[in-house]
């Protein structure tokens, strides 16, 4: 598929995919995007994903805390509120909507 088709799609997508994450549980940061670049359709960067963050924390969808790391220097972690649940429960069940109805229309027009 076309690279620049793909990042069309999944910019569309990347709110849902880091609440789905954040949904099963808390995260740090890196972590969020070690697991979006497990899977090569959804592969996005640092420069992208913190933005994200940044934005799910101001509107009050996840929360976050500093943990030490037995690894290296504290991390911040990420977790949903019970706003970021509602939210991530809505924008899931739109997601499925519009999936069945576009696998409808390419599924008849093939």
């Amino acid at each position: 598929m076309n690279e620049q088709r793909t990042a069309q799609i999944r910019k569309g997508v990347v709110e849902l995919a880091v609440l789905a994450l954040l949904a099963s549980g808390e995260r740090y940061g890196s972590q969020i995007v070690d697991e979006l670049a497990a899977r090569p359709a959804l592969a996005l960067t640092s420069g992208t994903v913190y933005p994200l963050l940044a934005r799910l924390l101001k509107a009050g969808l996840i929360a976050s805390t500093w943990r030490e790391s037995p690894v290296g220097p504290p991390r911040k972690y990420y977790a949903l509120t019970a706003e970021g649940r509602v939210a991530y429960a809505d924008l899931h069940e739109a997601w499925r909507s519009v999936r069945a109805a576009v696998d409808t229309v390419v599924k008849e027009n093939s």
